[in-house]
């Protein structure tokens, strides 16, 4: 395993040599790994493996602790070249390579087709191209925060840099002076569809500079050059200091293999076995190998231990409950922007790094930021109208021992970057969705707006806790709560402001006493007779509806539903015991609350006469309650409901 000194300003020719026989081996492994899979992209692997092994060499990584927490990272955005990544962390002395070459793309094997966390050395799941720039501009920004000097090489193909998210990435990087964050690109000229610039035309380095970075170009297979351009990176000896680098690599696609050479068809296509016996032969190693590797592979099970990545922790005060009395009227996003600039204060201290960081993109005010931004501007982070970079940014950001809250607008922190969301939950983020402008109740706004399809988007999300206050006392309690909770959260609300929630005695009933519980919802009222099922802004309509129903002597309950997951469900059978159920939503009713109640109940076997209120269509604009008055949502057309279904036999 060879490494470098970039004090150096040459390798040397024993360096020289090495990084040589380093190709060959690795370009074996990338040959044999996809042959016996089947499966497979060895073209990009090829033009990539000098990066790699020249990336390795001078990046302060220890395969005995990949993990420790001051290491350089190293991010591989286009995850498809997994067969050269898994390759050069053998050669860097990672793991062996049998476990690679026998359960590479295998069901349960850790060697995925794209690269994943399981492996150690691996830093983030990639694989939809355009994503990973974002999450080393993410790890960067997390090195420059707790005062780290370790730094971030981000690989990535030239085709992915077609992709918007990009530019938004290499914005963000300047903008928050990421001098230590370094992207080397495989400039092969060949994607998928064949000539990068026949696909979609592109100056790529006129781009690059046109964003305020750094660009070095170098030939991608020449050892020396590429030391020589990672040197000037490291040791900050660039036009622009103080602004982050990209290298721009001139490569060939199947570098190595005379007859895959400047060939697209090996992007993602393996040899077969007389080819890759071909190939080995040029490399000059024994074309027979492949046979035994073949037999082996035959009957070896999977094995190899899939390595741990949970999020760094991090310790949080969450700090003391606030109280808004019942002549309080406010929005549910006020008492999340009190809550979290109380968060702030007592976590983020003066002379140490922040603990708690903000995210939102141009619309701090509207999700009430700016008094944490004001406490906390280093740890504030205005990201301008870049969502899809920013979610993804802010999932990296959790990963890194901060408590870290990514704001806006529902349409825009759900349906836009629902892509993001994913891969934060594949790469097991900790990172704290807060929406506000949630459904109809945005009202005047319009349908592009009003984010009316938000859970059945995100309970197809497996790693995503979802809560949904229904007033400003429980809004307060669950941000606090969710700042010591550990993984994925999303907590939405509407843009209205509401009243706040009493117990029949007048009394706040999310008061001083009380504490949130995921998996548990909230009597609000006890009934004999039925339940109006319901959360967000639909409570206090369904509050109003049981009043109507109780001067007409019919007792009903009110359930609330702040914990959609891990969800209430005995509490939701407790309800179908007492009679008829009506689930109110501000949401479409094909995939929203009413959906997920109506399944739980027919999978419990439950037999009960059931309603589900909501939204048939996409809204117009309008006033919010106008809206609800159109899809029949007003307290009169609630308690209507229930008596329809109290008169079925």
């Amino acid at each position: 395993m060879l490494k470098l000194d970039p004090r150096k300003p040459e390798p040397g020719a024993e360096a020289l040599e090495w990084f040589e026989e380093a190709f060959r081996r690795c370009a074996r492994r990338v040959l044999l790994a996809t042959t016996l899979a089947g499966s497979g992209h060895p073209g990009g692997s090829l033009s990539s493996l000098g990066l790699l092994l020249a990336v390795y060499a001078l990046a302060r990584v220890n395969p005995e602790n990949p993990r420790h927490p001051e290491r350089d990272r190293v991010v591989v955005s286009h995850g498809h070249i997994s067969p050269g990544v898994y390759s050069v962390l053998c050669e860097y002395g990672f793991f062996p390579e049998e476990p690679f070459l026998l359960e590479f793309r295998r069901a349960g094997s850790a060697f995925a087709g794209h690269v994943e966390q399981a492996v150690p050395g691996v830093e983030w799941n990639t694989g939809n191209l355009g994503q990973g720039l974002s999450a080393a501009c993410g790890m960067a920004r997390a090195l420059k925060l707790k005062g780290i000097p370790a730094r971030v090489f981000c690989l990535m193909g030239d085709g992915e840099q077609q992709k918007g998210q990009v530019i938004e990435a290499r914005r963000w990087a300047v903008k928050f002076g990421l001098d230590n964050l370094c992207v080397l690109i495989d400039y092969n000229r060949l994607q998928i569809g064949g000539d990068t610039y026949q696909v979609m035309p592109q100056d790529l380095v006129a781009e690059i500079e046109a964003t305020g970075w750094n660009v070095l170009e170098v030939n991608g297979h020449d050892f020396a050059a590429l030391y020589r351009a990672l040197r000037r990176f490291v040791l900050g000896e660039v036009p622009l200091p103080g602004r982050p680098v990209a290298i721009v690599a001139h490569t060939v696609m199947g570098h190595g293999i005379s007859f895959m050479e400047n060939d697209a068809k090996w992007h993602g296509a393996p040899l077969p076995p007389d080819l890759c016996r071909k190939a080995l032969s040029e490399l000059g190693f024994d074309p027979g190998e492949l046979d035994g590797w073949m037999e082996k592979r035959r009957s070896a099970g999977v094995s190899f231990p899939h390595q741990p990545h949970e999020p760094e922790p991090v310790e949080i005060d969450p700090g003391e409950p606030v109280l808004y009395d019942p002549d309080t009227r406010t929005d549910c996003r006020s008492a999340y922007g009190k809550a979290l600039r109380d968060l702030a204060e007592r976590n983020n201290l003066p002379g140490k790094p922040p603990r708690v960081l903000g995210l939102t993109c141009d619309l701090e005010g509207s999700v009430k930021m700016t008094a944490f931004r004001k406490h906390s501007p280093r740890a504030f982070h205005e990201s301008g109208i870049q969502e899809h970079h920013t979610a993804a940014a802010a999932g990296a950001l959790s990963k890194e021992g901060f408590l870290v809250f990514f704001s806006t607008f529902g349409v825009f922190g759900v349906d836009e970057v629902y892509n993001q969301l994913r891969l934060n939950a594949l790469n097991r983020t900790a990172l704290k969705v807060v929406c506000t402008h949630l459904g109809a109740d945005v009202g005047e706004d319009g349908p592009t707006h009003q984010c009316v399809d938000y859970l059945g988007l995100l309970l197809s999300l497996k790693d995503f806790e979802i809560y949904l206050p229904a007033d400003p006392n429980q809004t307060d309690r669950i941000i606090r709560f969710v700042a010591n909770r550990p993984g994925n959260v999303f907590v939405g609300m509407g843009r209205s402001k509401v009243p706040v929630i009493t117990d029949e005695d007048g009394r706040p009933f999310f008061g001083r006493d009380y504490r949130f519980e995921p998996g548990r919802a909230d009597w609000l009222r006890r009934g004999e007779h039925g339940t109006f099922v319901t959360c967000g802004v639909m409570v206090h309509r369904c509050l109003a509806a049981r009043e109507i129903l109780r001067e007409k002597g019919i007792s009903v309950g009110v359930l609330n539903i702040a914990s959609v997951r891990p969800f209430p469900r005995e509490d939701l059978l407790a309800a179908a015991e007492i009679g008829p159920i009506v689930v109110v939503e501000d949401h479409l009713v094909e995939n929203g609350l009413g959906a997920l109640c109506a399944r739980i109940l027919a999978l419990s076997g439950k037999t009960v006469p059931l309603s589900l209120k909501g939204l048939t269509e996409y809204p117009t604009s309008g006033k919010p309650d106008e809206i609800f008055a159109r899809a029949g949502l007003t307290p009169e057309d609630l308690s209507a409901e229930m008596e329809v279904l109290l008169r079925r036999p």
